[in-house]
């Protein structure tokens, strides 16, 4: 086709839909508005607007037009606060304004514009549009404007100029290039600090400047016509806006934060003990072992939706729960929303109408992998009855945590038809409404306990029921390992926070690659959650493997056991704010956007800088820096930030840095978490000129009380550091609630890295604390300081009572 013909081809079907939003969205004209319920309500010559703002930044924008079928809000938090924005009629246009954000409404045609101070944010291009069998939005795009977001796609961190589909969806073995996931998110972050959610759960597609250079749109089938606009002053305060309407992840259990036995899968209770006891013998912390789908059927197939232990394989379940209890050793349990019509529950699910129906009104019947089945309607309370009863009973027997797999639905029928919509309307949420159902029932049954819900799939807000998500099922290659600080941070900043990887990777791998294996799991370690899971025909679990390998790895795992301190801290940070526990380095420096492209290193909390080695037969790895100076955590080598640096690494290290002027709280090694205590508490801070004073926090509470922000059962401690050229002084404090267990005095080892300066004295308060002469008489002596001069390290001992205290040396 000649050129000039296809382009005009192109510019004719442009013209089309044009014409179409001009008919259907820019036809329409401000008739009149009210306030009502502490939202602004607009009369349209199209329907009714209505804005509502949440907090000084954040606002929800409704458009409803008669006869257009509307959906709930699956992404806005009940806890959500309304705020009463000022009106103002300025003739052409409107304005409804919070102290932060004022959304500025143009009477004819009608659209909406966004502002932060005198700044526009964001502005619909046509705005609203609806025709048929598509509704949805567009807006305007800036011409340097990068967007993160989408959820799980492996894109790069920029994706604009990609179509993305929004229908979530297995992607089973993939790699370095992804584009449509498990967990996709219809929302994107900006580079000008605005998050744009659409509030729509239903298929459709998020095109992000990929038809249209400078405009952003977004289509669905039907569902919810509204979208969030959330702005902030830097990415964490943004960050913190949206979960402030989305809704805030709730604390895990503690033991969430701890090494994972877990394969597809453990075919018998005798190999899930010996499993179990083989952790123990090669001396490898362990708090949690997961059973995969054989632990309800012999098979892969045939079984899902039995629900019930298959008693041929595991003749003793409740004991053995008691008995991996007793070790510390919590039992989680893979559930999936399909009844098979061969399964021992298929007519007890007829019979209690807890299965989606077809347009006839009987169950809906299909076929897909596992066998011919149905799909368990979680949108109905009937349902939901019949399948928390199932739940409760297991709990009851002991089981700790629950895994919800192929909850996107892997398969999912058009014409299904759900309490809530047809198949095609809620698809998106039906993962992120199994999770509040699990969450909600588990809350009035155990009240006082934390819930542990891992999903595959879920929709925006689903933090906010304690979601637990993992990048699904990567390969196991290199190129599997390659995109997971990608997708973690993704993920991450749009709620996510606690979003893994199947360390090692789940699929495929023929023989056993031993450097791949060991570099993603040295990874692992700082991430939010510690599992290994794949495919049994390569043991997942580290201590099937040879010596070498579980002895370096041994060390990793309760090197994550000593962070357990750090890191606890880091899930109240996400608990309270939103902030996620991988961070990306453009939270560094706002105003360079290029930082906004780089995924091949993150933050740990704000002390760690992490580099997973990502290729074979490496002996240094280029790492970008921020500013200062920072820390090799295996050699104590001292590196100027605000550039690229190569740091060296064996088999056995991969890059970590510390921030100088970073507190790093730790204990001694532990077997499990059920042995946790920080009594005895090892401190650790990173000093250098360069960082003048600093501060730091930690937060304690007893690891399993649903609620303990909330209810002030926690202690939180202050740390501070303030050097003066060859001295320095730490201020120790505490707030506390109290909790039980709570250590009323700790044993302390404050570790003063990079100090080569002489020490003349040492002081505890208004006493002078005794040197000891080696480090191995400072183990024996309670209360002591010692400067390992050779290692420029200078160690204070001292039990602390929590009350205000000053130490240091000068």
């Amino acid at each position: 086709m000649p050129l000039f013909h296809r382009q005009s081809i192109l510019v004719y079907c442009s013209l089309l839909l044009l014409l179409a939003f001009e008919v259907y969205g820019q036809d329409s004209t401000y008739t009149g508005h009210r306030l009502h319920d502490r939202s602004l309500v607009i009369s349209t010559t199209d329907g009714r607007v209505t804005l509502t703002a949440y907090g000084a930044e954040a606002m929800a924008v409704f458009y409803e037009r008669d006869h257009l079928r509307q959906l709930p809000s699956y992404a806005i938090a009940d806890t959500a606060v309304k705020t009463a924005g000022a009106v103002r009629d300025r003739g052409a246009v409107l304005e409804y304004a919070t102290p932060e954000l004022r959304a500025v409404i143009r009477k004819r045609p009608f659209t909406i514009s966004f502002y932060k101070d005198r700044e526009r944010l964001l502005a619909e291009e046509t705005g609203f549009f609806a025709k048929d069998t598509i509704r949805g939005f567009r807006f305007s795009l800036g011409a340097n404007e990068k967007l993160l977001g989408g959820g799980q796609r492996v894109l790069g961190m920029d994706r604009r100029g990609h179509r993305l589909p929004l229908y979530n969806q297995g992607a089973y073995g993939y790699t370095t290039e992804a584009k449509q996931m498990y967990f996709g998110l219809p929302a994107v972050m900006s580079s000008k600090k605005y998050i744009l959610l659409f509030d729509n759960a239903a298929r459709g597609f998020m095109d992000l400047g990929k038809s249209e250079a400078d405009v952003l749109q977004f289509e669905a089938v039907g569902g919810r016509t509204s979208y969030i606009v959330v702005a902030g002053d830097t990415y964490p305060e943004l960050i913190e806006n949206y979960v402030s309407v989305t809704g805030k992840q709730p604390l895990p259990p503690r033991w969430a934060f701890g090494n994972y036995a877990s394969r597809f899968g453990y075919r018998s209770e005798a190999q899930a003990r010996a499993t179990v006891q083989k952790f123990a013998d090669e001396d490898f912390p362990l708090d949690a072992i997961i059973f995969d789908l054989y632990w309800f059927g012999p098979d892969i197939k045939g079984h899902m939706g039995n629900l019930a232990w298959d008693k041929k394989a595991f003749p003793t379940p409740q004991k053995m729960i008691a008995d991996f209890k007793r070790r510390g050793v919590n039992t989680i349990l893979i559930t999936e929303p399909f009844v098979l019509t061969t399964s021992k529950r298929w007519e007890e699910a007829v019979a209690a109408n807890a299965l989606a129906l077809n347009p006839g009104g009987k169950p809906k019947r299909f076929d897909f992998y596992f066998g011919n089945t149905g799909l368990i309607d979680v949108f109905d309370p009937k349902a939901g009855d019949w399948f928390w009863s199932i739940y409760r009973g297991l709990m009851e027997q002991g089981v700790e945590g629950w895994w919800g797999d192929l909850g996107e639905p892997e398969v999912h029928p058009p014409d299904t038809l759900h309490a809530a919509g047809t198949a095609e309307e809620i698809h998106n949420a039906y993962g992120h409404r199994w999770a509040e159902l699990l969450f909600t029932r588990h809350r009035q049954a155990y009240p006082d306990k934390r819930p542990f819900i891992m999903m595959r799939s879920g929709f925006a807000g689903s933090q906010r029921y304690g979601m637990v998500p993992w990048t699904g099922d990567v390969s196991r290659s290199w190129d599997g390992l390659k995109p997971q600080v990608e997708l973690a941070l993704q993920m991450g900043l749009l709620g996510l926070g606690y979003i893994h990887s199947d360390l090692g990777g789940f699929a495929g791998g023929e023989t056993f690659d031993k450097e791949m294996y060991i570099r993603w799991l040295q990874y692992g370690v700082f991430q939010p959650i510690y599992r290994p899971h794949a495919q049994d025909n390569i043991a997942p679990e580290p201590v099937f493997h040879d010596r070498e390998t579980r002895d370096i790895l041994r060390e990793y795992v309760k090197l994550r056991y000593r962070l357990l301190p750090y890191n606890y801290t880091l899930a109240y940070h996400n608990a309270t704010t939103g902030l996620p526990l991988m961070r990306p380095l453009f939270f560094e420096d706002e105003s360079d956007p290029e930082l906004m492209d780089y995924k091949d290193a993150f933050l740990w909390g704000d002390a760690f800088l992490v580099a997973p080695v990502v290729d074979p037969n490496l002996d240094s790895v280029a790492v970008r820096l921020p500013a200062g100076v920072w820390f090799d955590y295996w050699t104590g080598a001292s590196y100027q930030g605000g550039g690229e640096v190569d740091v060296p690494v064996s088999l056995q290290t991969i890059p970590v840095l510390v921030r100088a002027g970073a507190f790093v709280p730790m204990i001694d090694a532990i077997a499990t978490t059920r042995d946790y205590s920080s009594q005895r508490l090892a401190l650790h801070y990173y000093a250098h000129s360069s960082v003048p004073e600093a501060q730091a926090m930690m937060y304690e509470d007893d690891g399993k009380t649903h609620g303990a922000i909330e209810k002030g059962l926690f202690e939180i401690i202050d740390f501070a550091a303030r050097q003066r050229r060859d001295s320095i002084e730490f201020t120790l404090g505490r707030t506390s609630g109290g909790y039980p267990g709570m250590p009323e005095v700790r044993a302390m080892m404050l570790t003063v890295h990079n100090w080569h300066a002489p020490v003349q004295r040492a002081f505890l308060g208004d006493k002078t604390l005794p040197f000891a002469a080696s480090a191995a008489a400072l183990e024996s002596t309670p209360t002591a300081a010692y400067h390992d001069t050779e290692a420029g390290r200078l160690l204070l001992k001292f039990a602390w009572d929590g009350k205000p205290l000053k130490l240091g040396v000068n």
